[in-house]
């Protein structure tokens, strides 16, 4: 945002406060005020903010001087605080047993585990990039609903290539393989159709110690094309340098992880990439888990930072994501140091926020602006002092209602 967007924001803001909240607010009003606001990532710091949320959508955005808070509404005091809009995991995966009949078991352990996983980090959308839909899309209802409270939660329905059952995926799981352009286009529409939101192509599956086993470009593509004719975005694990061959010949969207068994990205994939608009999840604490050695941990980490440098550096957009779900590593706080090793703290907050909102053309989210849904992450610090504020919250609003205070 601009100084001059972000004065025009507090204009409005102001007038708000004298034209809006005359009369008695409505009673489900939220109102956060005497933070430090950063409006989007690019914008200044407003000290002594207000924000003004009524029926989900933020209704008035300035400081103490410009919006009135009106008298009925539920205050949540700030003073100290950092308030930003809220975060995106454009990664996570409801598979472990705790969501397991989530259509029927009791909310409060939903409640519970959802706070651990998720809302306790700020994330009030979420991709789940692989589960079982018989779960995630009941989940999803009683999430809608209130009864459970959490995320935004955004579905993409997964497809592997035929033997490409991965290693760390036991082996009573059943996948869904595709072996031919006919196969994976009919299994696109029926994610679809069943209210799925996007498609996840495992274009290179982990095997161990056997190798890598790639999809081929003609049955990704034909996913995808199913995909984008009805608007809806393709992530893809990539694994190897022909997993990520074969997300530009297909045309997917977005590579849902770094590829640390290659040095880094060639200028040829750099210049499709830009050329395509693809984006890029980098999941980098993910690679600290996976080998016990420090050493080897030490050099696929630094690859796949440098791939995150090369890619943002290249103009392409980053989107936050941690494979939650997959791993059990909650706490986010190492996947923001790993991800400042080669992005700005903006940069970061960038990723959390306007990116995915803009990429994923969610027009109402990733801004804390007037007329956009109240979305809203409260921080007991600055993220632009230190990175790892980010991952202390102290509450997660969804439209308007909080769903998680810290204790």
């Amino acid at each position: 945002m601009t100084a001059t967007s972000l004065r025009i924001t507090l204009l409005l803001g102001f007038l708000c406060s004298i034209v809006g909240f005359n009369a008695a607010a409505h009673a489900d009003t939220l109102v956060l005020k005497g933070g430090t606001l950063y409006a989007a990532p690019e914008a200044a710091s407003v000290a002594d903010a207000v924000v003004v949320a009524t029926d989900g959508v933020i209704t008035a955005v300035g400081n103490s001087n410009q919006v009135q808070v009106p008298h009925d509404a539920r205050v949540i005091d700030c003073a100290g605080k950092t308030i930003v809009a809220g975060f995106w995991n454009s990664h996570v995966h409801f598979t472990e047993a705790a969501w397991r009949n989530a259509a029927n078991a009791p909310a409060a352990p939903l409640t519970q585990h959802m706070q651990d996983m998720l809302t306790r980090w700020g994330f009030t959308t979420v991709w789940d990039l692989g589960s079982d839909p018989a779960d995630t899309l009941p989940l999803r209802r009683r999430v809608d609903s209130g009864e459970v409270p959490g995320p935004n939660i955004r579905v993409a329905g997964n497809m592997f290539p035929k033997g490409g059952h991965p290693v760390y995926v036991p082996r009573e799981v059943q996948l869904p393989e595709v072996t031919t352009p006919d196969e994976a286009a009919q299994l696109a529409r029926v994610y679809l159709g069943m209210g799925e939101d996007g498609i996840k192509l495992f274009t290179g599956a982990f095997m161990g110690d056997k190798p890598v086993i790639n999809m081929d470009p003609a049955i990704a593509k034909a996913a995808v094309d199913v995909a984008h004719a009805q608007g809806k975005p393709v992530f893809a694990h990539p694994q190897n340098k022909t997993g990520v061959e074969t997300v530009i010949a297909a045309g997917v969207d977005v590579l849902a992880h770094t590829t640390p068994s290659e040095s880094g990205y060639t200028a040829e994939q750099l210049a499709r990439f830009k050329a395509q608009g693809i984006a890029l999840i980098p999941t980098l604490a993910l690679f600290t888990t996976v080998v016990l050695d420090p050493n080897v941990t030490a050099r696929l980490v630094d690859v796949t930072v440098n791939q995150v440098r090369q890619f943002s550096e290249n103009g392409g957009p980053v989107l936050f994501g941690t494979d939650v779900g997959f791993t059990k590593q909650y706490d986010t706080s190492q996947e923001y140091e790993l991800m400042h090793r080669a992005l700005s703290e903006r940069q970061v907050l960038a990723s959390l926020t306007t990116n995915p909102a803009r990429y994923f053309k969610a027009v109402k989210k990733g801004r804390v602006e007037q007329g956009l849904d109240a979305d809203l992450v409260v921080l007991d610090g600055d993220p632009m002092a230190d990175v790892r504020n980010l991952a202390k919250v102290a509450y997660t609003i969804r439209a308007g209602r909080v769903i998680y205070q810290r204790p």
